[in-house]
């Protein structure tokens, strides 16, 4: 399950503390209830203000540079044989990435949300990306059921809803997302960091083994709704074990710091060229 609702609203510790101790096996070693997250988000409101967590105030900034992290994509993302610029909104929740970012950058938008009550909203909220048949098909499923069709994708948008895949299932989601973009199109992540620094993936490491994504010492849970925060490190791993490679990446900027929030980071990816045989 996924959903455009593990907002940055998860806050951090301070720095004066320690990132609490989180006395929880390795990812590897326990599965994230996927039913347990429907369960939870089918009761939060089908509003701006449930998808961020009671902080609807931080969506101008989010959606202003996400915007601005598009524009510096575009230069290398040529159009579509066909002309259309088609994306997915992944976890979409009630569609406020869809209207507010995503319909000023694409032609067609695709949404991913498991939870009906929200794709219902975004349809009654967007009547006119609806007329106009801007906005495409609609799969109620969550990421990790879902399989999209290859070649069919521009852009293909992850915002604060890979937290709620176990490792294998976020390598797995990434592959069948590489082989879905068009020649030209690239991969969007967009999600909280835990502020505790782990080692980097390295452009000489072995990611046909799995030693490289089985270390989740970093990693928080959160039981209430079942999603995990990453670090950096983590992430890039993930990405490479995927068979993909971070063209850009940049922070988040211009959350209050009286929130203390995680760090947000955005990820451009892009499918690694083949290896050579030997």
């Amino acid at each position: 399950m996924a959903t455009d609702t593990t907002s940055p609203v998860q806050t951090s510790p301070s720095p004066a503390e320690p990132e609490p101790y989180n006395p929880l096996p390795p990812l590897a070693k326990r599965t994230q209830d996927y039913g347990a997250q429907i369960e939870y988000w089918s009761g939060i409101p089908s509003t701006v203000d449930g998808m961020l967590g009671g902080y609807p105030q931080l969506s101008r900034a989010d959606l202003q540079q996400s915007s601005n992290f598009l524009a510096k994509l575009k230069p290398q993302m040529a159009a579509p044989a066909d002309g259309i610029r088609r994306g997915v909104d992944c976890g979409a929740g009630i569609g406020r990435i869809t209207k507010g970012l995503l319909a000023k950058h694409l032609d067609v938008i695709d949404i991913v949300e498991p939870v009906k009550k929200f794709t219902d909203e975004l349809l009654l909220a967007n009547p006119e990306l609806h007329s106009a048949g801007r906005i495409g098909d609609i799969y109620n499923v969550g990421l990790e059921s879902w399989h999209p069709t290859e070649g069919k994708y521009w852009l293909i948008w992850n915002q604060w809803c890979l937290n709620h895949l176990t490792d294998k299932d976020l390598i797995s989601y990434l592959a069948r997302c590489a082989r879905a973009l068009t020649p030209t199109g690239l991969i969007v992540v967009k999600e909280n960091n835990t502020s505790t620094p782990s080692p980097p993936a390295s452009d000489t490491e072995d990611t046909d083994t799995d030693t490289d994504i089985t270390d989740n010492t970093h990693d928080i849970f959160d039981p209430e709704d079942c999603s995990v925060t990453r670090t950096d490190g983590k992430f890039r791993r993930i990405f490479a074990k995927a068979g993909l490679l971070v063209v850009k990446s940049e922070l988040q900027r211009g959350f209050p710091e009286r929130l203390k929030l995680y760090p947000v980071r955005m990820y451009a990816l892009r499918p690694a060229p083949a290896k050579e045989s030997k």
